[in-house]
C-alpha cells in the first residue's frame, strides 16, 4: 500500500483525535480542531463552487490570522496550489507575482488591499475575496470572506482527489532583491518532510502553544502551519510583531514555542519589559533568516530565559536543511561558549537529505573550521524548480545539487557555520572578511543595539568593511571607539575602516537585513576611506 506524503493528512488526524482541543487562538476568537476542520472544508466548498479545481493557483495576501491558516488547508486539499504573498511588497512586485503565478483568485486582507486597488485592472484574476477588518475599507470589486464561505454548497464533501506527493502544493516567491521575484515550486512531499523535521527536531508536542511571530507567507511559516496541527498543538495568531505585546502573550497564553529572524530576537531582548518580566514557560525559540550573533543568542537566553534553537535553510529548501543539535556535552561549557555553538547553523536534519560545504570544483572542504566553501544540498526538501524559469532552475541546481550561495566552514564535529552570503563576503586586498564575523564582535560592544557590516570601495584595497550601527538610546560612542574595539577583538585587517550611526536598518518583512540597499547607498557615494 502506498500513501502519498502530504501535510494535509495531519488536519484529518487532528480533527479525528482532538476535535474539542483548541486549535487556533486569534485575539478574542478561538476555534477547536473540529471547528477549524469545518471552516477549511467550507472554504474548499466555496472555492470549488467558484470554479477552483485541481492544479489551479490561488493567491493569498493575509497577515498571521486564522484566515491564513484556513487558506493553507482549504486551498491545498482541493489539489490546487496556494501562492502566499508578502503584504509589504510594492504594487509593481505584486502585479508581477500575481500575473506570473497564473493565480485565478486572490484572498486579501482589507488592511493591505491598497496596493491591489492600484493594480486591479492589470491583474488576470477571476475573483477577489476580501477579509473584512474593522476600520479598513476597500474599493476592490470583491466578495467578503465570510459571505464567500456561506455561499459554498451545504454539507460539502471534498471531491475524490488523488494527491500526487510530487505535485505542486505551494508557490512561494522570493524577495527579488536583485532581479524579478522567482516562484519556488514546493511539492506536497517537500512540505511534509520539512514539517516532519520540525516535529522531530524541535520536539513539537500536543501540549505546545505556538506563537506565529514569523509571517506565514514566508516559506509557509517555516513549516509550522503544518507541524503544529500534526501534533494537535495550539496556533496563536499574531497580526503584527509588537515586542511588548509578544512578551505579554508569553505568560497570558502559556506560549511554549515560537520562531523569528535574529532581528525579532533583538527586538525582544531590547524591549524595556524584557528585564522586568519573568517568563515562566521558558519558550523554545527557533531563529534563522540570517546568521545570528553569539552575543545576541546569549542575551536572549540570559535576559528572557528563551531556549534558542538555530536552524538554517532557504525558501528553495522548504526551508530547513540544517539545525544546531544540542548535545549534553555542551551543558558543561560556559554561557559564552554555549552561545558561540548555538550561533552555528549545525548539521543535517534527519529527513531532509544531504548537505555539505564544497570548493568551486565540487570537492568538500576540510572539517577544520577554516576552509571556506559554498553550502550545497540535495534530497527530500529541495524545490521542484523555479516556476516558468528553467534557466534560473538550471543555474541553481547543478548535477543534482542545489547551490545556496552561502559561504561556510565545517568544524571537526561536522557542524557547519556560515561565514557570509557569497555576495556579502568582503574581499579586501585579497583577504576574505566575513561580514557576519565582524557583526558578531560588534554585538559584544555595550553601545551596539543593531548592526550591519558591508563593503565599501577603497582605492588601495579594492574594498574594506564599513559598520552601520543602531546604538542604544542615550549611548555615547564614537567611530574611533568602535574601530578600536574591533581591532582589540579580531585581526586588524577585518576591523571596520568606517562607521555610520543610524536610526534604523533596512529589513524585509521577515526581519532580514537588506544589505544590498546599504551597499547601493555607499557604493554610489564618493570613496572617502583611505
Amino acid at each position: 500500500m502506498f500513501s502519498p506524503l502530504t501535510p494535509l493528512d495531519w488536519k484529518r488526524r487532528a480533527v479525528k483525535y482532538y476535535p474539542q482541543k483548541t486549535a487556533i487562538i486569534d485575539e478574542e476568537k478561538e476555534f477547536t480542531y473540529k471547528e477549524f476542520g469545518e471552516r477549511t472544508d467550507r472554504l474548499s466548498g466555496a472555492l470549488h463552487n467558484a470554479g477552483i479545481r485541481e492544479g489551479d493557483h490561488v493567491a493569498v495576501m493575509l497577515p498571521n490570522t486564522h484566515y491564513m491558516l484556513e487558506c493553507f488547508y482549504g486551498i491545498c486539499q482541493l489539489g490546487a496550489a496556494m501562492v502566499p504573498l508578502n503584504y509589504r511588497l510594492h504594487a509593481n512586485d505584486l502585479e508581477y507575482i500575481i500575473n506570473h503565478s497564473d493565480a485565478k483568485m486572490l484572498v486579501v486582507d482589507a488592511e493591505f488591499s491598497g496596493p491591489i486597488e492600484e493594480i486591479a485592472n492589470k491583474l488576470s484574476l477571476e475573483q477577489i475575496v476580501v477579509v473584512s477588518v474593522p476600520g479598513y475599507e476597500t474599493s476592490l470589486k470583491s466578495v467578503d470572506y465570510e459571505t464567500f464561505l456561506d455561499h459554498g454548497p451545504a454539507n460539502f464533501e471534498l471531491p475524490d482527489i488523488e494527491i500526487d506527493e510530487n505535485q505542486l502544493m505551494t508557490l512561494n516567491y522570493t524577495s527579488g532583491t536583485t532581479s524579478k521575484p522567482k516562484g519556488v515550486m514546493l511539492t506536497h512531499r517537500a512540505n511534509y518532510v520539512n514539517a516532519a523535521n520540525v516535529l522531530y527536531h524541535l520536539n513539537v508536542s500536543y501540549d505546545d502553544v505556538y506563537l506565529h511571530t514569523l509571517p506565514m507567507f514566508h516559506a509557509n511559516g517555516w513549516g509550522f502551519v503544518w507541524a503544529i496541527t500534526a501534533a494537535g498543538g495550539a496556533h496563536v495568531c499574531l497580526r503584527k510583531v509588537d515586542p511588548s505585546y509578544i512578551l505579554e502573550l508569553f505568560d497570558k497564553k502559556n506560549i511554549s514555542l515560537l520562531c523569528g529572524a535574529p532581528t525579532v530576537v533583538n527586538m525582544l531582548v531590547n524591549e524595556p519589559k524584557a528585564k522586568e518580566i519573568d517568563i515562566k514557560t521558558k519558550p523554545r525559540m527557533a531563529t534563522a533568516g540570517a546568521p545570528p550573533a553569539a552575543a545576541l543568542i546569549g542575551k536572549a537566553q540570559e535576559i528572557l530565559g528563551l531556549n534558542m534553537i538555530h536552524v538554517y535553510g532557504l525558501t528553495e529548501t522548504s526551508p530547513f536543511i540544517l539545525y544546531c543539535e544540542w548535545k549534553k556535552d555542551f551543558d558543561s561549557k560556559s554561557a559564552d561558549d554555549q552561545a558561540t555553538i548555538k550561533a552555528r547553523q549545525g548539521i543535517e536534519l534527519a529527513f531532509n537529505g544531504e548537505t555539505k560545504v564544497v570548493h568551486p570544483d565540487g570537492e568538500e572542504v576540510s572539517w577544520d573550521g577554516e576552509e571556506i566553501g559554498e553550502i550545497i544540498t540535495r534530497g527530500n526538501v529541495v524545490m521542484k524548480g523555479y516556476y516558468k524559469d528553467p534557466e534560473k532552475t538550471d543555474a541553481a541546481i547543478k548535477d543534482g545539487w542545489f547551490y545556496t550561495g552561502d559561504l561556510a566552514v565545517t568544524y571537526p564535529d561536522g557542524y557547519i557555520e556560515i561565514r557570509d552570503r557569497a555576495k556579502d563576503m568582503i574581499i579586501s586586498g585579497g583577504e576574505n572578511i566575513s561580514s557576519t564575523e565582524v557583526e558578531g564582535v560588534l554585538y559584544k560592544h555595550p553601545a551596539v543595539m543593531e548592526t550591519a557590516v558591508i563593503s565599501i570601495p577603497n582605492e588601495k584595497w579594492g574594498e574594506v568593511p564599513k559598520a552601520m550601527i543602531v546604538p542604544y538610546p542615550d549611548a555615547e560612542v564614537t567611530e574611533d571607539e568602535i574601530i578600536e574595539f574591533c581591532r582589540d577583538n579580531m585581526a586588524h585587517f577585518k576591523a571596520p575602516k568606517a562607521v555610520d550611526f543610524v536610526d534604523t536598518l533596512p529589513k524585509t518583512a521577515t526581519g532580514k537585513l537588506q544589505k544590498f540597499r546599504l551597499r547601493e547607498m555607499n557604493w554610489d557615494e564618493p570613496n572617502k576611506v583611505n
